[in-house]
C-alpha cells in the first residue's frame, strides 16, 4: 500500500496497529487546535505517552506530513472500526472556535484527500452527513465516505469551520475525480447529471418526486403536483419562475472569514475573498449548496455569501 508524494515530512509514530485489518474506504478529517507546520504536529504524535497519532498532518503553511503509514491503523478518531478504515488527517487550526484554517492549508488537505482516493482506487468522496447513515453505508468499490471524530467522542472535532466545508471538500474531490454526484449532509444533491429536480423546496429532498433530463417533462411533473417546483443542479428554481419583487437588505456579518463565492453554492467556486466583518447589501437571494437559509449576492459585485452566518438588519 502506498503513501501520498505530497509529503514532505516523514515522522512516523509508535502509536500504532500495523497492518491495518479493514480496506480504506472512509477518509476522517481533524483540526489539530493549533497553528502548526506539518514537521511540529508530527512530533507531537512522537511520544508513546500520546497515545495517539493520525496518518497525515497538514500544515497551516500547506505542508504534509507522513506520521502514520496507510497501511496501518493510526490512534485518532476514539474508534478502533473507523481508525482501521480511514485515513486519518490532522489538520493545523486556530485553537478556537470555529478551529479556522488557512488557505494554504485548506487547498494542501484538498489535494491530499484528492490523492489519497485516487491512489485507493476511488471515483467518488461521499459526506453524508450523518453518523447512523454513515456507519450503515455501504460504500462501492469507487467510493471514500466522509466521517467526522466528533461521531465517536464527546469532541468538537473536526470543528465547525471544517465541517461546514465538508459538502464543498466532497464535491470537489469528486469532480477533480470525474465522479459523479453525491448527496450531502443537507440533503441536496452535488449535481453534475444536468437533472431537474421535482421537490417542494430544493432542502426537501425526500420530497422528490422525480428527476428529468428534459425540463419540459420536470414542468410536467410540477404541473400534476400542486405546491411543488422545478429546480437545477444548483439548486436554483427554474419552474415555475419565482416572484421577481425582492427587495435588497442589509445583513450583519460578525465572523472575519466568510468565504465569498462566484455563484450560490458551495459547488460553485470560492473567489479567494473574505467579507469581514461588517454590514453588507443583499441584492438577490438564491438556494443553494452548503447553505440552510439560502445564498445572498452582495451588492458590491464581489460575489455570494451563505446567509447562515449573516443576520438580517
Amino acid at each position: 500500500m502506498s503513501n501520498s508524494k505530497l509529503a514532505s515530512v516523514t515522522l512516523i509514530s509508535p502509536n500504532k496497529n500495523s497492518p491495518r485489518n479493514k480496506p480504506i474506504n472512509r477518509i476522517s478529517i481533524h483540526c489539530f487546535v493549533g497553528q502548526v507546520t506539518a514537521k511540529r504536529g508530527c512530533e507531537v504524535f512522537q511520544p508513546t505517552s500520546k497515545k495517539a497519532s493520525c496518518n497525515y498532518v497538514v500544515g497551516y503553511d500547506g505542508s504534509i506530513g507522513l506520521c502514520v503509514d496507510e497501511g496501518d491503523r493510526s490512534w485518532c478518531t476514539s474508534s478502533a472500526a473507523n481508525d482501521h478504515r480511514a485515513v486519518t488527517i490532522e489538520t493545523a487550526s486556530d485553537n478556537k472556535d470555529p478551529y479556522a484554517v488557512t488557505d494554504k492549508a485548506y487547498a494542501a488537505l484538498l489535494d491530499l484527500v484528492e490523492d489519497i482516493c485516487r491512489r485507493n482506487g476511488k471515483t467518488k468522496l461521499l459526506w453524508l452527513g450523518d453518523k447512523d447513515k454513515t456507519l450503515a453505508f455501504k460504500p462501492a468499490a469507487d467510493e471514500m465516505v466522509l466521517t467526522v471524530h466528533r461521531w465517536f467522542a464527546n469532541k468538537a472535532c473536526p470543528g465547525q469551520y471544517l465541517l461546514d466545508r465538508h459538502p464543498e471538500i466532497a464535491a470537489e474531490v469528486t469532480r477533480r475525480l470525474g465522479g459523479d454526484a453525491q448527496t450531502s449532509g443537507t440533503g441536496t444533491t452535488q449535481a453534475t447529471d444536468n437533472l431537474y429536480r421535482v421537490r417542494k423546496t430544493w432542502a426537501d429532498a425526500k420530497s422528490q418526486v422525480g428527476a428529468y433530463k428534459s425540463l419540459a417533462n420536470a414542468k410536467r411533473a410540477v404541473d400534476s403536483h400542486p405546491g411543488y417546483a422545478a429546480f437545477d443542479g444548483t439548486g436554483k428554481q427554474v419552474y415555475p419562475e419565482p416572484e421577481t419583487s425582492f427587495q435588497p437588505y442589509q445583513v450583519q456579518v460578525t465572523t472575519a472569514n466568510l468565504r465569498i463565492r462566484t455563484g450560490p453554492g458551495t459547488n460553485y467556486a470560492a473567489t479567494g475573498g473574505f467579507t469581514g466583518a461588517g454590514v453588507f447589501t443583499i441584492v438577490e437571494e438564491s438556494p443553494g449548496t452548503g447553505s440552510t437559509a439560502g445564498w445572498g449576492k452582495l451588492k458590491s459585485g464581489a460575489g455570494w455569501i451563505s446567509l447562515d452566518y449573516a443576520k438580517k438588519i
